[in-house]
C-alpha cells in the first residue's frame, strides 16, 4: 500500500509541512525517510507470503501429501 505524505507525516508524528519541507531543504533525510518505509512495506509483504506459505504446508499436512519441509 502506498503511503501519502499526509499518512507518513500521521506515523512520524510531525506535521505534513514538516515533512514536506524535508523534501524541499533536507533532500537526504526525506530520501531515507522514504527508504524507510519501503523497507517496512516489503517486510510486511514479505511476512504475508510467509504466512501463506506455512498455511499451504499445514493443508498438504493435513491430506498427507508428502513434499519437501521448507520450514
Amino acid at each position: 500500500m502506498k503511503l501519502t505524505q499526509q499518512d507518513m507525516a500521521r506515523l512520524l508524528k510531525i506535521d505534513p509541512r514538516t515533512l514536506r519541507n524535508w523534501r524541499k531543504e533536507k533532500p537526504y533525510l526525506y530520501k531515507i525517510v522514504l527508504q524507510g518505509f519501503a523497507v517496512e512495506n516489503i517486510v510486511n509483504k514479505n511476512q504475508e507470503n510467509l504466512d501463506e506459505l506455512k498455511e499451504l504446508i499445514n493443508s498438504l499436512d493435513s491430506s498427507n501429501i508428502k513434499y519437501k519441509n521448507i520450514s
